[in-house]
């Protein structure tokens, strides 16, 4: 019984401490910036015909295709608009986390970082392990430190209003995140996601937007080329292409806290 009570109290703790990071998170993404400013008056400029025609230029030969029918959707009873702009920001997030994970299965089917990243003073899984086993392997406190980050990166987004930048579904441009300027000035150093040195904000307005087309593009591909790498090591022969390199794999890639979740 003392077993029992232990293991309760290890949960409550657990839930406690998760509940914290999320609401402290809620806290810094409004706390630090002017409450007064009005976003209210943005015109709103997304409907399905920008749908079909940002296809024409995306895809020449494929162009508008919707089987799914979302862009005649009314999501939340926003009205086709804020709809618009839900699905817009949307694919461009997926495209970038698509992106991102491309990019980072590549690097770690070859190389791990050297140094500690464990308490214990060792590094990361081998490389000999496939990205879906080094996920695996990794202790249960850094996937939710992942994941934090992820809720984080999340909220801040979604209360882009209080630093005056109206919500995606309210006239902001699909794929603009909001600055993370008052969380450096007041918690910690952290870059920009989006230009993070300036770069292009000199940049012809010609040229960001034939860079929209081609981020959306390489987004898409990128959604194709991770869960090719993802069903070649969990369906033998799946992707022909890949047979030759793929690392089987025996877990879930939809369970990522498969054999140690727990609260």
């Amino acid at each position: 019984s003392l077993l029992i009570i232990s293991q309760n109290n290890d949960k409550q703790n657990k839930m406690k401490i998760i509940a914290a990071l999320l609401t402290s998170t809620f806290g810094i993404a409004s706390a630090f910036v002017p409450a007064s400013q009005n976003v209210g008056s943005v015109r709103l400029s997304e409907s399905r015909a920008d749908l079909e025609e940002l296809a024409g230029k995306l895809n020449p030969i494929v162009k508008f295709y919707d089987p799914m029918a979302l862009a005649q959707g009314d999501f939340y009873d926003m009205g086709e608009e804020a709809t618009v702009g839900f699905l817009r920001h949307s694919e461009i997030k997926h495209g970038r986390v698509a992106m991102a994970a491309f990019i980072g299965y590549c690097v770690q089917s070859n190389f791990i970082f050297p140094w500690p990243q464990h308490m214990d003073g060792t590094t990361g899984p081998s490389a000999s392990l496939s990205p879906e086993q080094q996920w695996d392997a990794i202790p249960e406190g850094a996937k939710w430190q992942i994941f934090t980050l992820i809720a984080f990166l999340e909220i801040w987004d979604e209360c882009s209003s209080a630093q005056g930048m109206p919500h995606y579904t309210k006239g902001r441009m699909p794929g603009k995140y909001p600055t993370l300027q008052p969380f450096r000035d007041n918690v910690h150093f952290a870059l920009d996601l989006f230009d993070p040195f300036g770069f292009s904000k000199n940049r012809a307005e010609e040229a960001k937007a034939r860079g929209r087309i081609a981020e959306v593009n390489n987004g898409r591909l990128a959604m194709l080329g991770i869960f090719g790498f993802l069903s070649a090591d969990k369906i033998a022969d799946s992707v022909p292409a890949l047979s030759a390199i793929a690392i089987p794999y025996d877990g879930n890639c939809m369970i990522p806290f498969e054999g140690n979740f727990h609260l």
